[in-house]
């Protein structure tokens, strides 16, 4: 493990598991780092000690206990207030089922750190639906990413937001952490494979998302 990573996990006895989606397995996690979201939810990133990919994992650990939770970012300053609830008026979406919300946190921390802020539904279904039935984020984000893995893309959440996305002419773009059919929706938009070297597909999804 790093220097950085001892200073926050003492006991070498003591493992991290995250799943891994090179290796589509759980692995044991190398070089765990306890983080903060920019939303103030708790989670864990490091390598998989197999293949060396990056893995992520949400989750409060003890080492958290030694750092000091930030206070939860707002998204933008221009942002729109419906129902008494801030909604982002320049963020990228990133829509993904529960089954993906480990791989999703990670991309949407790791985009947030070099600018492009991002907006993750909240697991409450009853928190992100309104009257209209359609989550106002949808209306005033500028892009989506797609989270795409075999089962991800057949969730009732996702294929909703997608059909509801494609209307509005707004760029999609395709994060792909597994094989899995494509929708129609997604036939013939850019497609970033993050099953086998996530920094490769991490940069050329910024430079889609900002060229």
């Amino acid at each position: 493990m790093s220097e950085h990573s001892d200073e926050f996990y003492d006991n070498e006895d003591e493992f991290i598991e995250a799943y891994c989606m090179t290796c589509r397995q759980k692995t044991v996690m190398d070089n765990p780092e306890p983080i903060w979201t920019r939303r103030g939810a708790p989670g864990t990133r490091g390598t998989c000690s197999i293949c060396g990919t990056t893995v992520f994992l949400m989750g409060h650990t003890a080492a958290h206990d030694r750092l000091k939770r930030p206070d939860p970012v707002r998204v933008s300053e221009g942002s729109q207030t419906k129902g008494g609830r801030r909604v982002p008026a320049d963020v990228t979406y990133i829509n993904y089922s529960v089954s993906d919300a480990d791989f999703a946190a990670m991309l949407a921390e790791d985009l947030n750190r070099i600018g492009i802020q991002t907006w993750l539904a909240e697991s409450d279904v009853t928190d992100v639906q309104w009257a209209t039935g359609v989550h106002p984020a949808l209306v005033e984000c500028k892009h989506m990413i797609v989270v795409l893995t075999q089962f991800g893309i057949r969730a009732t959440n996702v294929v909703d937001a997608l059909e509801f996305f494609a209307k509005t002419g707004k760029p999609i773009v395709v994060a792909q952490v597994q094989p899995a059919e494509l929708p129609d929706e997604l036939r013939r938009k850019p497609r970033f494979d993050f099953s086998s070297d996530y920094k490769a597909a991490f940069r050329e999804l910024v430079q889609a998302l900002t060229g």
